[in-house]
């Protein structure tokens, strides 16, 4: 596993090929980037902030979890701090596996708890102020249907 907090730009290249084996069907991958607006407001850019050892000791559980409990092979989960620019790439996860039926149920249970339960906290500055966000979920109609 490959779990890591940095204050740099997220080596997605190198990740994707270190993790790819030849057992794999699929790795599934979550690039989360900054957006340039959340609901309505025009974001300037986000701040990340983390209690940085606890976040990491969670996010390798998180990790290890997430390969007992989908069957996969192997996870990366890497998450960026610091001021990031629409465009960049704050969180990254990736999940080889067999199928990718497995992968992308790990990969999304992933990104999901990562943000419920690991302390690294985002501020957004937009262009008429800032707020720190919650982590509340967007609207139903934005998520996926089932």
């Amino acid at each position: 596993m490959r779990v890591q907090i940095l204050d740099t730009v997220l080596p997605t290249a190198e990740v994707l090929t270190e993790i790819k084996d030849g057992a794999d069907g699929a790795v599934c991958v979550f690039d989360g980037i900054v957006r340039n607006n959340t609901r309505g407001r025009q974001t300037l850019y986000l701040d990340y902030e983390a209690f940085r050892e606890m976040a990491l000791t969670q996010m390798e559980s998180l990790a290890a979890e997430a390969v007992t409990r989908f069957g996969v092979r192997e996870v990366a989960l890497l998450h960026r701090l610091g001021r990031l620019q629409v465009g960049e790439t704050s969180v990254l996860i990736a999940v080889a596996s067999a199928h990718r039926g497995v992968g992308f149920e790990a990969c999304r249970w992933l990104i999901d708890t990562l943000k419920k339960q690991v302390p690294i906290w985002k501020k957004e500055t937009f262009v008429d102020g800032a707020v720190w966000a919650d982590g509340e979920p967007f609207p139903e109609n934005l998520g996926l249907t089932r």
